[in-house]
């Protein structure tokens, strides 16, 4: 599973690389690649605190994700592997045959 972190300018959501490196450098906690490019072409860097608290509301939800999947137990398929025979359907002679003769 992979951290899903939002903007704090723009508000969108974005899936950074896994490692949080980009070809062109370190993936933001705090912004998305557009608003970082632009952050950082205005020579605006990211606040280190604010960087660490998106981190841990990122592990936070990742930790609660796993935990969730963990309790829930395995489904079962509790529908029966034939449906159940009719009258008509059984082998061999019915009630009523067998009391006539």
């Amino acid at each position: 599973m992979r951290f899903v972190f939002e903007c704090v300018e723009c508000g969108g959501h974005y899936l950074p690389p896994e490692e949080m490196v980009y070809p062109d450098g370190p993936a933001s906690p705090v912004w998305c690649t557009d608003c970082q490019g632009a952050k950082r072409a205005a020579g605006v860097r990211e606040d280190p605190l604010l960087a660490r608290i998106a981190l841990a509301a990122a592990r936070a939800a990742l930790a609660g994700r796993a935990a969730e999947a963990a309790e829930q137990p395995a489904r079962f398929d509790v529908r029966p592997s034939r449906p159940p025979l009719s009258r008509r359907s059984r082998p061999g002679p019915g009630v009523v045959r067998s009391r006539l003769g």
